[in-house]
């Protein structure tokens, strides 16, 4: 299955618990689209959230967003993994 890092941009003030509960929400709508949520990592000076995910297309971890929290990535990235 392909593996998608997605980047939430503009999050000013976003802190790693705000993210948590996010995560805790995505993982409880996961498998109605397809997608297995692995990590998620923030930049609270930045205000960017980055999640990992493995997912049958591009637009599922988006879909499964939508549905958990509304908050949407603005960039979707398909990545393969280095060692």
């Amino acid at each position: 299955m392909p593996r998608y890092i997605d980047v939430h941009s503009g999050l000013k003030g976003v802190k790693l618990s705000d993210v948590a509960e996010a995560h805790a929400k995505d993982l409880k709508v996961q498998n109605r689209y397809g997608v297995r949520f692995l990590k998620f990592w923030v930049d609270e000076s930045q205000g960017k959230v980055f999640c990992l995910s493995d997912a049958p297309d591009k637009d599922a971890p988006r879909r499964a967003h939508s549905e958990a929290h509304g908050l949407l990535p603005d960039e979707t990235y398909e990545v393969l993994e280095g060692s």
